[in-house]
């Protein structure tokens, strides 16, 4: 079955907009990834200061090879003089051992 990978990323309310604002302008990036099953950017909606960035893969090799990736490392380098919008991040890894979609 597939892996999971959530990058919980520490957002000062006043750079939230912006941390957003970064993922808008690189859409569809990761969705060319060999293995890339899907991804999500989970906003707070309870004051907390935390995103979660979730992505899905087929597989570990396949998650491995998107970060050694260039367009990963252009993804993620600082941006010039806004530097970086987040104060702290970490990666949260799980197997896939159960999967149910809504019936169609």
């Amino acid at each position: 079955m597939s892996v999971v990978k959530i990058n919980a990323i520490t957002v000062p309310a006043e750079r939230a907009d912006v941390l957003v604002e970064r993922f808008a302008a690189r859409a569809g990036e990761v969705s060319k990834a060999a293995g890339f099953e899907m991804f999500e950017l989970l906003r707070s909606s309870d004051d907390k200061d935390t995103f979660l960035v979730y992505t899905r893969w087929r597989s570990e090799e396949d998650f491995q090879a998107w970060m050694a990736s260039a367009a990963f490392g252009e993804g993620h380098k600082q941006h010039t003089g806004d530097g970086p919008v987040s104060t702290g991040a970490e990666l949260w890894q799980f197997d896939v051992v159960q999967h149910e979609d809504a019936p169609a």
